[in-house]
């Protein structure tokens, strides 16, 4: 067996066992996030039964997945770098989630998009959670009317939040202020928001305590970048 495949495995494990210990009914599903990673490494976990991958950068998207997406319509592939103006008629042509919608012109221009290749992508709402300047998201104080603009002007299907926590020790408490608020938001949009997008190879096992729906994961899957 494949040792990337035997990663994998030993994550899927983790999120069982995980599951069964807090009594969660929904397992959480794994993004292998495949960026700079070339087909030899992502067809083993494809024969495997992977369907989720993660992406940041659009060329390298196309060159690797263009094809593979059109023989395999089970495959979902996730936009995960920064939502470019330039880049999002790509991003709506090949891509079947988004995580980083921020802004409404973001939302105005995927809209366009969506309408013109008669396609809908799910989107998660970046949240900045660590409130840090050098990261992007939105504040989560003014997500709400960011949520309004997507939902009736632009009729985005919002899937929920995504975060990318502070690098310290602490991202439990970060992870619980993302249920928290989706908790919130879920109660004041009659629960359409179901999904958080939270953690990654360092902290998956702490995100799932906290709802995490999808945990993204590269390093403990594939090996570290080169």
């Amino acid at each position: 067996m494949h040792e990337i495949v035997e990663r994998l495995i030993r994550i899927e494990s983790q999120i069982k066992e995980e599951s069964l210990k807090l009594n969660i009914n929904k397992l959480t599903k794994i993004i292998a996030i495949s960026k700079t990673f070339s087909l030899d490494s992502i067809m083993p976990l494809i024969d495997h039964g992977q369907l989720h991958f993660g992406e940041n950068k659009v060329q390298e998207a196309k060159i690797k997945w263009t094809n593979l997406k059109k023989k395999n319509d089970k495959l979902y592939l996730h936009f995960v770098g920064k939502l470019q103006t330039n880049k999002v008629k790509d991003v709506v042509k090949l891509f079947d989630y988004a995580h980083s919608l921020e802004n409404i012109k973001q939302a105005e221009t995927l809209s366009k998009y969506e309408k013109k290749f008669k396609k809908k992508l799910k989107y998660f709402v970046q949240i900045n959670i660590g409130n840090e300047e050098q990261k992007n998201g939105i504040d989560p104080k003014n997500v709400k009317n960011l949520l309004d603009e997507c939902i009736n002007k632009y009729d985005l299907n919002i899937k929920g939040l995504m975060c990318l926590p502070p690098n310290d020790q602490f991202a439990e408490k970060y992870f619980k202020l993302m249920r928290d608020l989706k908790v919130f938001l879920s109660a004041t949009y009659q629960n359409r928001f179901d999904e958080l997008s939270m953690g990654m190879s360092n902290d998956y096992i702490k995100a799932i305590k906290y709802g995490s729906t999808f945990v993204r994961i590269g390093t403990q899957i594939f090996g570290e970048r080169k």
